[in-house]
């Protein structure tokens, strides 16, 4: 018998080559859901970017193509294809080693978004197939790779060559592994979105993207000569404008950075940063560079026009930003990221730079546009007064709840108070709640009932919003606060749970109470998802009971089908047509027990694209959803 206790040695398992990245996807692409799968893409459409920046492509085409594979090619210099020192191709180590590549190199790039040098080998380690076409000194080369192993033989130490050119870049055509990703559909709005935003922020480059895989192929291209201005345009379409576009753009410590910002007559912000072409979901230090500075002028600029009285508090920096549309892209020549995926830029130097870019143009510019400078307080004078108000609201509405069982015995909460261990179910339904109270982990398992369908918050007042007798639990429960509009006491270090999981039926109410909080959660919440606190639970939709063999349970219609086609005999099928039909034992067994429950996590890939989706589908306007809802019925699955 093996002793389990051992530990020595052998114990110690080494993954050589892309091994690590098989192994480990999610370290190196995020996940391995379609979040993961279409930044495969990225990643190589990143690397013929950095080729643009370094003065060598101007043309990018992403093809999509019709059998499930994409195509990524540039007009740049083309792989290196002569001999490594290492006594194998370069294009080969640039495809089969991690950290490999000419962005360690600074007379190669001078700024890069593909950083860590992992970018070309981690999607080759993770396709079934990966196929490269180098054309570079007159020839193009070709190579194959399947799943991360190289297929064709050298000739005479060099790469089999498919015949001459005069044309030079490189093209790569690569098959997604489909037993490493949960689906291997790409999802063509991320992508067109993400390539969209690109085009932004490269003024000369042009993209061309083209889906195959419809009946009537897709083709756009993507060149906006205006830059960030047009992005701010496009951003701001159906906003009633406050302020011209403001731009500007400046260098400091050896890194560049550009700005473009305007007021709208809304009173939220939306400021994105950009690294080196790489959108940073969660900010940075580019970010805190700009908005500290842009406060402190602002402060300044009212107190020395009378705005501010000396018995005045300052404003704060979600005053003077509400109603504010930003973008804030700069090139840096060794940013450091928290991450592979690079959501958020952590140098020091890049706050510095953008402070004082921001410092000496923002007040240059303000000194020359008076009534800019006077629509700019007028908005941060009307958001702090909205923000004092509603902080008597707050005050008023949230009352305290007790934090383990309320009043109304809402909330039952579980035994420990380590946030890290603590999840709270958040369950539609007093039926359910009960079963789910009886069933759960009492030691790290809250359960919060809820009562039908919760107010659309994309449709409401915030003192609505506040009033909303859930709403005002969840807040409570969840211990950190929210943030909206006119200003933010979130705190995402007080977040009572580590997971927040949301447990409706698997029917159309359910899915559509799910909407709900999701809506809720992103509005008021979002650090919630960006920080992968939010899971949906996945009740079983079948129980299968067998003339011979163990009952089991099955989770969707494929899986129903799949047994129908593996099983041989007769049985029983029980649907579930709500988690009130289930026991205690049957719900904790499918949808409470970490050990067998099944969990999906919501991300969100692209925070622009979501807040306009978002805004039309669960807001007022119908014919933009029917559109919507239309153009993208083929990429739905139904529950039949």
């Amino acid at each position: 018998m093996a002793n389990k206790n051992k530990y020595n040695a052998s114990s110690i398992t080494v993954l050589e080559g892309l091994e690590a990245v098989r192994e480990r996807p999610g370290m190196y692409i995020g996940s391995t859901g379609t979040k993961g799968l279409n930044h495969l893409i990225y990643e190589i459409v990143d690397n013929a970017v950095d080729e643009h920046s370094a003065g060598f492509a101007n043309e990018i085409w992403v093809t999509l193509e019709a059998d499930g594979s994409a195509t990524v090619k540039d007009n740049g210099r083309g792989v290196p294809v002569d001999m490594h020192e290492l006594g194998v191709p370069a294009e080969r180590i640039v495809f089969t080693t991690l950290h490999a590549g000419g962005k360690f190199d600074n007379n190669s790039y001078k700024t890069s978004g593909g950083l860590h040098g992992v970018g070309s080998s981690v999607v080759n380690a993770l396709s079934t197939y990966l196929d490269v076409e180098v054309s570079r000194d007159g020839f193009i080369s070709h190579d194959r790779y399947e799943k991360g192993l190289p297929v064709l033989d050298l000739v005479d130490g060099y790469l089999p060559r498919l015949g001459k050119t005069k044309e030079t870049g490189t093209k790569i055509n690569f098959f997604p592994d489909d037993t490493i990703f949960e689906k291997i559909k790409f999802k063509s709005e991320d992508i067109k979105s993400r390539l969209h935003q690109t085009a932004y922020l490269n003024p000369k480059l042009t993209i061309y993207y083209e889906d195959k895989r419809i009946d009537s192929p897709e083709k756009i291209k993507y060149s906006e000569p205006e830059g960030i201005v047009g992005f701010i345009k496009e951003l701001n379409t159906k906003s009633e404008l406050v302020t011209d576009i403001i731009y500007f753009r400046g260098s400091s410590e050896n890194i560049e950075v550009e700005v473009a910002f305007q007021y709208v007559n809304e009173f939220h912000e939306n400021v994105l940063g950009f690294c080196n072409n790489i959108y940073n979901a969660e900010g940075g230090t580019h970010i805190t560079g700009f908005k500290t500075q842009f406060t402190t002028i602002m402060n300044q600029y009212a107190r020395e026009i009378g705005v501010l009285k000396e018995k005045d508090s300052n404003f704060t920096g979600s005053d003077v930003r509400n109603g504010m549309t930003a973008v804030i892209s700069i090139k840096h020549p060794n940013p450091r990221f928290e991450g592979q995926t690079k959501t958020k830029l952590d140098n020091p130097d890049a706050s510095r730079a953008v402070s004082k870019v921001t410092g000496d143009e923002v007040v240059r510019y303000l000194d020359r546009n008076l009534e800019t400078l006077k629509s700019i307080l007028s908005c941060a004078e009307k958001s702090a007064k909205i923000r004092k108000t509603e902080e008597k609201t707050k005050t008023n509405l949230l009352t305290k709840q007790k934090f383990s069982f309320d009043s109304n015995g809402k909330l039952a909460n579980c035994e420990s108070r380590k946030a890290s261990e603590c999840e709270i179910f958040i369950v539609e339904g007093d039926s359910a709640g009960g079963s789910a109270k009886t069933a759960r982990n009492r030691m790290f398992q809250a359960i919060l009932p809820i009562r039908g369908k919760i107010l659309n918050v994309e449709k409401a007042t915030i003192d609505k919003v506040l009033a909303n007798a859930e709403i005002k639990t969840m807040i409570n429960s969840f211990g950190c606060g929210f943030s909206e509009g006119y200003g933010n006491d979130f705190d995402i270090t007080k977040l009572r749970y580590d997971k927040i999981i949301i447990m409706a039926d698997a029917d159309v109410d359910g899915a559509h109470i799910s909407t709900l909080l999701l809506t809720f959660f992103y509005r008021f919440m979002p650090e919630l998802i960006f920080e992968g606190h939010v899971y949906i639970a996945m009740p079983p939709l079948y129980k299968v009971m067998p003339s011979k063999g163990e009952e089991e349970y099955l989770y969707d219609d494929k899986a129903l089908e799949k047994y129908r086609k593996s099983h041989k005999g007769s049985f029983t099928l029980q649907r579930y047509k709500g988690l009130g039909e289930m026991d205690e034992t049957q719900l904790w067994e499918t949808t409470l027990n970490p050990e067998t429950r099944v969990l999906k996590q919501v991300e969100i890939e692209d925070a622009r694209l979501a807040s306009s989706v978002t805004e039309m589908l669960m807001g007022s306007e119908v014919p933009p959803r029917r559109e919507f809802i239309y153009k993208n019925a083929r990429e739905a699955e139904i529950d039949a």
